[in-house]
């Protein structure tokens, strides 16, 4: 029988409280038991209530964290901008700026629970085997272009600037590629801390000062 694969608690983003880290342990046992139980018996053969029992929460809490069970495979939860930063962004803020404003909401949506490069290994395994796990994925990535799209309209149409696909075009680059460099790193820490690399790789990728 194979041996269970214990996974490394990956830290928490810095700063927060106590119950933040709580809520932070929580969704990573939700997603182990997850990934154990469909390892085990196959993605239609378990429910919700199985994962619940697993980690000893209520389904409630579970929906707290993700929408499916194919969403807590996966480690996606409901993409969320803080409106504040949104409504901000598209009145044409925080500095007047649109590159520097860019990365105001680039460092928001980074300030999300990290997945962990063991966990991302973990969920992509059972995909493989899980055809409609991938098309879950496609799906969320689709709809998080869909509201990045729909939030740069709004704050072009205040502004009057130009070039609005591709402003959604980079903020989704300048987020994923952060990720990316973040996982490579060892996938663990704060992922925004890579952010400030990633626009210098870009930078001189496209000769800009």
């Amino acid at each position: 029988m194979q041996a269970e694969r214990v996974l490394t608690a990956a830290a928490p983003p810095a700063g927060i409280g106590l119950r933040e880290r709580k809520k932070f342990a929580r969704r990573e046992a939700l997603i182990d038991a997850t990934h154990r139980l469909v390892a085990e018996r196959g993605l239609d053969a378990v429910t919700v209530d199985a994962i619940c029992a697993e980690v000893g929460v209520s389904s409630r809490t579970f929906f707290n964290y993700f929408e499916t069970k194919d969403d807590a495979v996966l480690g996606i939860g409901p993409w969320t901008l803080d409106p504040a930063v949104a409504d901000t962004f598209a009145a044409g803020g925080p500095t007047g700026n649109l590159s520097a404003d860019l990365l105001v909401v680039v460092t928001e949506l980074l300030d999300k629970p990290a997945f962990g490069k063991e966990r991302i290994a973990a969920a992509f395994e059972l995909a493989r085997k899980e055809p409609r796990l991938l098309v879950r994925h496609l799906t969320w990535m689709e709809q998080h272009r869909h509201d990045i799209d729909a939030l740069v309209t709004r704050r072009l149409a205040v502004t009057g600037e130009t070039g609005g696909d591709l402003v959604g075009m980079l903020l989704m680059v300048l987020t994923h590629m952060t990720y990316v460099r973040w996982e490579a790193a060892g996938g663990s820490g704060d992922a925004r801390t890579h952010l400030s690399d990633v626009v210098g790789d870009l930078r001189s990728l496209l000769g800009a000062p």
